[in-house]
């Protein structure tokens, strides 16, 4: 039995954290032994041991914009080695086989590669784009170190290879799926009843952290004058923010309070049963200012039998075949967003279309199956140095 220690870099239930989850329920149990450490407590801790993982919470430090002054350079290595002897300590007592780093922010699987001489899986969910130097330090440690590197699309291969320190065949892409017997079409006149939408109103929604560039002020400026037009038009948003930028959320909630459509717009804060908002949305909106790797959101949404708008760039392109189960539009242009999002409402029959193509479009390209299957090979090909 191989034993996989996988580094998080969180414990909430967002996209990444998703995935990882999906990934250790569906591994075989009588092949593989995973164990989880993760910085903090929260709500993924949880869900790992009701699926059968080793869960361990280490305060080792993530790399994040707050380090990257004098100060915090100093407290970050500080910490960096204080934790990774304490992670070490853990790898040698459960004699794990494989590091699986899951995130560009967590460098601590370096240190237990070279001190435990065991494989490290590098898994890239991110597109770093700012700063360079981030990124490319990023990549040179990822060229140097990692035995493979997995990205969760061909954007992120792409953006990882025009390094100067990544070569091609050091990169496989293994894209993330999501459960269909979680995610899928269901009646939704109780949701919307729940939230006090009408039976017959049509929702523009959307879901994701509020942050710097998952796009929430684009969505509000692009779905805007449809809802102007359209008086019994809603639109929704679901998501929070880190811990630290709860003023993130009091902007968007002061910016939805002065426009003049704020009774059509609906938004709340983080929901675990987010499927239930996929399926009581009419239309998904995908508006990353940023590349967004591979956007769980997406998956989920068409899972859930959606229609999908977003801007051509990133994962997205892949997932989304344009006219067949959404519409891209042009990259921080939220005209553009406006007008493929009304093409889209204002015609039921393609509408009603798309939704069926996202689903047929989930189930063979991003398949749970797939997804498990192709780390179960990686897992099983990867050799100790020990």
């Amino acid at each position: 039995m191989k034993k996989i220690l996988y580094l998080h870099a969180g414990a909430e239930m967002y996209g990444a954290d998703k995935v990882l989850l999906e990934l250790v329920k569906g591994l075989d149990k009588n092949k593989f032994e995973a164990h989880v450490i993760l910085p903090n407590n929260g709500a993924l801790f949880e869900e790992l041991k009701k699926v059968g993982a080793y869960v361990k919470v280490v305060h080792y430090p993530i790399l994040r914009r707050k380090y990257f002054n004098v100060q915090g350079i100093v407290h970050y290595i500080r910490d960096y080695f204080k934790y990774s002897k304490v992670l070490l300590d853990y790898v040698r007592e459960y004699k794990i086989n494989i590091i699986h780093n899951n995130t560009t922010a967590v460098l601590e699987g370096i240190y237990l590669k070279k001190r435990a001489k065991i494989p490290l899986i590098w898994h890239v969910h991110e597109i770093i784009v700012k700063p360079k130097m981030i990124s490319d330090f990023i990549n040179f440690l990822m060229g140097r170190n990692a035995d493979k590197i997995v990205t969760v699309s061909k954007a992120v291969k792409d953006h990882v290879v025009k390094s100067r320190f990544i070569q091609d065949n050091q990169v496989e892409v293994i894209y993330n799926g999501v459960d269909n017997d979680v995610y899928f079409v269901m009646e939704a006149s109780k949701i919307r009843q729940k939230f006090g939408i009408s039976q017959e109103s049509v929702i523009i929604g959307m879901v994701g952290r509020v942050n710097s560039w998952k796009g929430q002020n684009d969505f509000l400026e692009a779905v805007t004058p449809i809802l102007e037009e359209n008086p019994d038009f809603v639109a929704f948003l679901a998501g929070s923010a880190f811990e630290g930028e709860e003023w993130r959320v009091k902007e968007l909630d002061d910016k939805i309070a002065g426009l003049s459509v704020s009774k059509q717009i609906q938004r709340i804060d983080y929901y675990p049963n987010t499927m239930e908002l996929y399926n009581m949305f009419d239309l998904f909106v995908l508006p990353s200012t940023n590349p967004d790797p591979l956007p769980t959101v997406v998956l989920e949404a068409m899972a859930c039998g959606k229609p999908i708008v977003g801007y051509r760039h990133g994962g997205i392109t892949e997932m989304v075949l344009e006219g067949y189960n959404g519409l891209i539009a042009d990259v921080k242009n939220p005209n553009s967003l406006s007008k493929k999002i009304k093409e889209l409402l204002m015609n039921d029959t393609e509408l009603a279309e798309f939704g069926r193509h996202s689903v047929e479009r989930q189930k063979s390209q991003f398949s749970l199956d797939s997804y498990i299957s192709h780390f179960t090979k990686l897992y099983r090909e990867c050799r100790s140095d020990k």
